[in-house]
Parts: structure tokens; sequence; C-alpha cells
């Protein structure tokens, strides 16, 4: 399933595999998913959640990594594109409670509920999970854990250096980062409504693809 583990890695299989991983996690756009959260939580309540499910989302990956694909389709018993459209219409509810509520809807959590929201569906979905699939394919184990790993460490921080400088700005100049917050949070219900139809289409593609053969 994967690569042995006295096969070496090459650099580039690093590189493309930390390349991959972290513009699907993408802590930009991440940050723009849990606005809500950044706005409403405490710093220490959000920073505990986020290691709580970055270690949920390690666990999870590298799990995948060592499967691939066949976990869905020998353990569990279902079709991976099953998986992905259903990934697509939680990520359609998340962007229409962004239109028509803003991104407090997605904040009106409490920290005991907050790592697994951030796990799944944030971090956990169709792409990151096909991404395990790739990076346990080309390399072993321990070298797919070690991307996994700094990968999902690299976005922790940098999520975190986010919500303090948010924390902080907003104690200046509350008035314009609140008017700043909920519009980019409206805005970007598009995308993530975008990523939504495109992942069902994917998903829906596959399986025709499938019974047409």
């Amino acid at each position: 399933m994967h690569r042995p583990l006295g096969e070496p890695n090459t650099l580039t299989d690093y590189i493309h595999s930390f390349v991959l991983f972290f513009s699907l996690l993408n802590p930009f756009l991440m940050s723009i998913y849990m606005l809500g959260m950044i706005r409403n939580l405490p710093a220490i309540t959000f920073n505990k959640a986020l290691i709580h499910g970055s270690l949920i989302s390690f666990v999870v990956f590298v799990l995948f990594a060592w499967g691939g694909e066949a976990i869905f389709s020998e353990y569990l018993q279902v079709r991976f594109e099953a998986f992905q459209i259903f990934g697509g219409i939680i990520f359609l509810v998340i962007g229409y409670r962004f239109v028509f509520e803003g991104a407090d809807t997605i904040g009106d959590i409490r920290g005991g509920n907050a790592a697994g929201m951030i796990a799944m569906p944030f971090m956990i979905g169709p792409g990151t999970v096909s991404a395990s699939v790739i990076t346990g394919a080309k390399m072993s184990i321990l070298g797919a854990m070690a991307v996994i790993g700094t990968t999902l460490f690299l976005t922790c921080t940098l999520l975190m250096l986010m919500k303090f400088a948010h924390d902080n700005l907003k104690v200046r100049h509350s008035d314009y980062i609140d008017r700043y917050v909920d519009i980019v949070g409206r805005i970007s219900a598009l995308l993530v409504g975008t990523i939504a139809i495109d992942m069902m289409i994917s998903g829906i593609i596959r399986l025709i693809t499938d019974f047409s053969i």
C-alpha cells in the first residue's frame, strides 16, 4: 500500500507531498472558514481546540496514508465517492449559513466541541483524505507521518498567529475589524459553496464513470 521502509524517499517526494497537503489545508483560507471561532472564542480556548483538532486530523490522515482507499472499499464497505458527496453537502451547509447568518454561526459552539468542529470538516475532508492516500502511496509510512505532521504543525502555528493578530488589532480598531470580518465572511461563502458543489459533482461523475465501465 505504501513504499517499503527500506526504500529511501527523495527530497522531491517530500516537497511535492508537503505542497499538496499545505495547499489543501491552506491556513489562510481556513481562517476565513473559521472566522466565527476566531472572533468569539478566547485565545486559550481556540488554541487548545486547534491543537486537539490537529491531533485528531493527524491520526486520521496517517490511517488513510497507511490503508489507502481500501479502508472505504474493504473495511467500511462504502464508496469513496459517497464520502466526497457527503463532504460537499457539509460545506454547502456551511456556505449557506455564512450567507444568511454570518460567520458568527460557526462560532456559536463552546470549547468542548470546537476541536471536533475544527478537525471535521475544516481539516478532514475528501481533498485532504485523498492527499493522505497519495502521500502514503508515494513514500514509506514514516515519511508520510513526517510530511503530515510538519504540515499540520505549520498550519496550526499560522492559525494561532492569525488569532493573535486579530485579537490585538480588534482592541484598537474594533469597528473596522468587525465590519471587515462580516463582509469577508459572507463573501467567502461564495467560495465555500463553489467548493461544495465541485466536490459533489466530482463524486457524482466518478460514480457515473464506475457504473458505465
